[in-house]
């Protein structure tokens, strides 16, 4: 199972659930009480990250983009743990999965418009390393997960908590660019640790195109625009306990920032995993004051 629980790349899971969380808590502070649909959110888009991590890894390398011994995660289909086959298989069965979560969810909310996002949604999980034009492959894999793990979940979800109505949009919006921001900054560690090998098979990453140095700076913010989009959340929470928030995720983000310039290869692998366990943490702080509030 090793190969497998490490081709799920358990330590960036916490990206999907960051957004979907905050997305819960937002419904909540705007009257929304449909919990059911927040768990379904939650499973839906850890199913669907999921998938585009067996994704990532089954058409990079049928595309020979990876090999053994490389800086990042150990691949199971390039070391040979896996075989292609089972990858794809286990690729599109696990985006079956998502699919047919989406549908309960569109059968209990009655929202049917929400069958065209999920199309979309699973395309782009797939498109992020395949199809004619990859996206993680010509610098657009920032733009993906700004969209897909930031405004996608947590305004979704709000919008299904809340009874599949849209409120406090002027709140939601921000919030959701906030998370797709820090949610980038995990990208961001990946591509700058793979930038060597990357640029050695011609994949262009941000990294390989602006260079480490531009992205180690957007990196930093990147953080500090994140907690500049969350203002308005924790105004709305008023406690006294708001401030601590963006001020511990700041003082954390700035120790990673200082690291990310001075690791190189695997090195960067814990990096990888605390980045997204800050915007975890972030994420689940800031919601407890809104459910407080």
């Amino acid at each position: 199972m090793n190969p497998w629980i490490e081709a799920m790349r358990l330590r960036t899971l916490p990206v999907s659930l960051a957004g979907v969380i905050l997305g819960i808590a937002l419904g909540r502070h705007a009257g929304g009480t449909d919990y059911l649909q927040g768990v379904l959110c939650l499973l839906f888009a850890l199913l669907a990250q999921i998938a585009s991590n067996f994704g990532n890894e089954y058409f990079d390398f049928r595309a020979g983009l990876d090999k053994k011994g490389r800086e990042g995660f150990r691949r199971g289909v390039t070391e040979g743990d896996i075989s292609p086959r089972a990858m794809l298989a286990a690729t599109l069965g696990t985006l079956g999965l998502a699919c047919l979560v989406g549908i309960v969810m569109v059968l209990l909310s009655g929202v049917w418009w929400l069958i065209p996002a999920g199309i979309v949604i699973a395309l782009f999980a797939l498109a992020y390393s395949a199809g004619p034009w990859p996206l993680s492959h010509h610098g657009l894999g920032d733009i993906a997960v700004i969209i897909f793990f930031g405004l996608v979940p947590v305004c979704l979800t709000a919008f299904l908590c809340c009874g599949a109505r849209w409120e406090e949009p002027e709140m939601i919006v921000p919030a959701s660019i906030a998370v797709g921001l820090m949610a980038s900054n995990v990208l961001i560690v990946n591509n700058y640790r793979d930038a060597d090998d990357d640029r050695e098979v011609g994949k262009h990453t941000t990294a390989v195109i602006f260079g480490r140095g531009t992205m180690r700076t957007v990196y930093l913010l990147s953080g500090f625009a994140a907690m500049a989009l969350l203002w308005p959340v924790w105004c709305a929470t008023v406690s006294l306990f708001s401030p601590a928030v963006p001020l511990l995720y700041l003082f954390l983000h700035l120790i990673l920032w200082r690291r990310l310039g001075t690791r190189k290869g695997s090195a960067l692998n814990p990096l990888l995993g605390l980045t997204a366990m800050n915007l975890l943490l972030c994420s689940l702080l800031t919601s407890l004051l809104l459910v407080a509030a």
